[in-house]
């Protein structure tokens, strides 16, 4: 499971980890993905509220800001 919102953002990725924990699930994670075994292993309810903290246009503009930084490093090559 992909968490983009998470990457690059220490407060939400705190929020996110003590929301989870809270849930009783117990969390393997990467930068931004989140491995699982099983479907049961997560709790809906705490991706839905994740990814409903984060507004679309914030997203949009973290996601080009951090597409725009990585076009300008690769073209340095």
């Amino acid at each position: 499971l992909y968490l983009n919102s998470v990457y690059g953002n220490r407060e939400i990725e705190e929020w996110f980890k003590q929301r989870w924990a809270e849930a009783g699930k117990k969390l393997n994670m990467g930068k931004s993905c989140v491995y699982l075994k099983k479907l049961d292993d997560v709790p809906l309810d705490v991706v839905g509220d994740l990814i409903a903290k984060v507004p679309l246009d914030q997203y949009v503009a973290y996601y080009e800001g951090a597409r725009g930084s990585f076009r300008k490093t690769r073209g340095k090559r």
